[in-house]
């Protein structure tokens, strides 16, 4: 499997990135260890998780998902062939949450020892914190690396504007940049991206790892009327994806993947691998057979017109 480099940092990842959300809540620890397993053996290494998962669960308290990977990892002894990508800065509770220097210093041990591990490959600010100053946290991050605790830091979540502020306050005080950008980005949800962002990241060669590469499953092509809202927990989501720009996106994404003998998800999963600038979506699995299937888009190539179709259907 061919790897591409994240941003300007030394980590070579794969074009599709595992998401770890599901682990220990739609999928539990046996089931997520078959879904490691599964991916590892596909010849890809990317996989992304936070500290936060899965809080929203009833008796969670965040860290499942770091928990159940840093298990797969002993029990597999693979540290060494997998890149982890996690986060800071999401509410654990009340008292925890933020990109202070305090915070992170306590937090970073939570999750290393989760994770059994020594080192976070890639390790991002969850969402922005306008109460700390971004200098400080940028700090925070420099330290870490210094002390060989972590190896790239990425951001989640930020506008344009505060990412080029935290980029020119690297550049000014020689601080580790934001390697990476993971926001929402998908067939279905572009405009946000690609107005300001995307011409950000490609200008600084800022990594882009969006999640809802499938739009929480809108684009699987499961979700064709109101009846079939209840297939699964994100269900409820659809409503806003199933209007008339939603159907065109279906049928475009019907007529290629008749073309390319595939399946919708893997041609949603494509279009976004070719985007220039963008280095792997996420994307997440409950069984073994889901993961196959998206894991099958890393070899499905898209011709411009292919391309050309879904940008107009998604325009």
């Amino acid at each position: 499997m061919d790897k591409r480099r994240l941003g300007r940092s030394d980590l070579m990842v794969s074009p599709l990135c595992l998401g770890g959300n599901v682990f220990g809540w739609t999928a539990d620890e046996a089931t997520s260890f078959r879904l490691l397993d599964a991916y590892v053996d596909a010849g890809l290494n990317f996989i992304d998780t936070a500290d936060v998962y899965s809080t929203w669960v009833p008796g969670h308290a965040g860290g499942e998902s770091e928990t159940i990977i840093g298990k797969w990892m002993k029990a597999r002894g693979n540290r060494d062939r997998v890149v982890i990508a996690t986060k800071v800065g999401s509410e654990m509770a009340p008292d925890r949450k933020g990109l202070s220097k305090s915070y992170i210093r306590s937090a970073v041990e939570d999750s290393l020892r989760r994770l059994q591990t020594d080192v976070i490959d890639l390790y991002q600010s969850h969402r922005d914190d306008l109460e700390t100053p971004q200098q400080e946290t940028l700090q925070a991050y420099a330290d870490l690396i210094r002390e060989g605790k972590v190896r790239a830091i990425g951001a989640s979540n930020f506008m344009a504007e505060r990412l080029k502020e935290a980029l020119a306050i690297s550049a000014e005080f020689g601080l580790p940049r934001y390697e990476s950008l993971q926001n929402k980005y998908n067939l279905s949800d572009r405009s946000e991206y690609e107005t300001e962002l995307e011409p950000l990241c490609r200008k600084e060669e800022i990594g882009v790892i969006p999640y809802y590469g499938l739009a929480s499953g809108f684009l699987t092509g499961k979700y064709r009327s109101e009846a079939d809202f209840g297939k699964s927990v994100r269900g409820g989501r659809m409503a806003a994806y199933l209007n008339d720009r939603g159907k065109r996106i279906l049928s475009a994404l019907d007529d290629v993947a008749a073309r390319k003998d595939a399946t919708p998800a893997q041609v949603a999963l494509a279009w976004l691998m070719a985007r220039p600038g963008l280095t792997a979506p996420i994307a997440s699995a409950t069984s073994v057979e889901q993961l196959h299937e998206i894991v099958k888009a890393t070899s499905l190539s898209l011709d411009p017109h292919d391309v050309a179709q879904l940008d107009a259907a998604s325009a």
